[in-house]
């Protein structure tokens, strides 16, 4: 630029350099920011006139400024709120602002539920029984979840628990179980769906199962006659449980009268299709006259087997020994009779007084035991002989 001064004795001239420069940059940022830690953070500084490079000093761990750009970005590290003192610059002067940033902590991880196993495969089961099977829900997150419905879908399918609502801290685990009734022969599928507020909201559990055809048990014969029994003695016969069709369980037996007894089986037990098992049937009659009664055998087929029983108590025959002896001594007053068990004695009297004559009958026997017998005679002074030779008397069964 030229200068120049004038009178009127002339004019003179210099040369002045003069140097206009911008305005200072004024930052227009926001005042507070923030971000979380581990997350990508992103701040724009902004200023007006034109800035030709920027600035910040404070700034938290992982975050850096661009000089040219004023884009503060990075991963910040450390949880806390820093004041940062930004500055935007140019020609004419730096202008700063200051910036409350706070670094927030990182959420807890979204609740999610898995199961363990993630299906139910039953395999086969007859029609009329069950199979249960045993699976388990954790929270595989970092917050709470809360189970809000628990349900089975599919025919012949049910679950045991979990009690719901019911909240699961993380980690935790819930354990229930799940049942397969088939209703009918053939293949059969369903789930269980598990509701909920954790990030997979619904979770489901698939299962399969097949229903087989149950078996049919058998008891042959059907009826079965005893006869006639001596009261307290033992009749028996044989029987057979059969299945057919399938596999048969034998879960129990019953009887309507304690007169009859089943033995030669141990409950429960499998019978294989086409196979057998047999079993005793004991008749023991407790009194005289005729007598009935059922067994039923409880299995897990659809049918009940059944066998009718009959019998007739005979009360014990009355059994006694007559004995009987010569004697041609004179003078004797009576007789006592001696028994014992084995041959040789020893020998217990067996008579209350005196015998008049040589004879007596011992009424005191049990049925198939063996006595053997002696006898001595007593004379009229009270003098009573050696034993008489040893007689055997054998008592009939019954």
């Amino acid at each position: 630029m030229t200068l120049s001064a004038s009178n009127s004795g002339g004019t003179g001239n210099a040369t002045l350099t003069l140097t206009i420069k911008p305005a200072v940059p004024v930052i227009t940022s926001a005042t507070t920011a923030s971000g979380t830690v581990g997350s990508a953070f992103s701040y724009q500084i902004t200023a007006s006139n034109t800035p030709t490079s920027y600035g910040a000093t404070g700034l938290p761990a992982g975050l850096l400024v661009s000089s040219t750009t004023g884009l503060i970005s990075g991963t910040p590290t450390t949880v806390g709120t820093s004041t940062v003192t930004l500055s935007a610059s140019n020609s004419g002067g730096t202008g700063s602002a200051s910036l409350t940033l706070t670094i927030n902590p990182a959420p807890a991880a979204a609740g999610q539920l898995t199961s363990n196993p993630a299906s139910l495969a039953f395999g086969s089961a007859q029609v009329g029984s069950s199979l249960t099977l045993t699976d388990s829900l954790t929270n595989t997150g970092g917050s709470a979840v809360t189970i809000s419905q628990a349900t089975a879908t599919g025919t012949g399918f049910s679950i045991s628990g979990p009690t719901v609502p019911l909240t699961l801290n993380p980690g935790a685990s819930v354990t229930f179980s799940a049942v397969y009734a088939p209703q009918s022969a053939g293949s059969a599928s369903g789930g269980i769906t598990v509701a909920s507020n954790a990030s997979n909201s619904t979770l489901t559990v698939s299962l399969t199962g097949t229903g087989t055809a149950p078996g049919q048990l058998t008891i042959a014969p059907t009826a079965l006659s005893f006869g006639n029994a001596t009261v307290g003695t033992s009749v028996s016969q044989s029987s057979s449980l059969s299945a057919s069709g399938a596999s048969v369980t034998v879960s129990s037996a019953s009887l309507s009268s304690a007169e009859f007894s089943l033995t030669g089986i141990s409950l429960p037990v499998t019978i294989a299709a086409g196979q057998s098992v047999p079993v005793t049937m004991t008749f023991t009659p407790q009194s005289s006259g005729s007598a009935s009664g059922v067994l039923t055998v409880a299995s897990n087929t659809s049918n009940t087997a059944t066998q009718t029983l009959s019998g007739v108590g005979v009360a014990a025959p009355q059994h006694s020994v007559s004995l009987s002896w010569t004697d041609t001594n004179s003078g004797i007053a009576g007789y006592n009779v001696y028994r014992g068990n084995s041959a040789g004695g020893p020998f217990t009297q067996i008579n209350s007084g005196l015998d008049a004559t040589p004879a007596y009958s011992d009424t005191s026997v049990a049925a198939g035991q063996t006595y053997y017998y002696v006898a001595t005679a007593v004379n009229e002074s009270g003098l009573e002989s050696a034993y008489s030779n040893e007689v055997e008397g054998a008592v009939p069964s019954p």
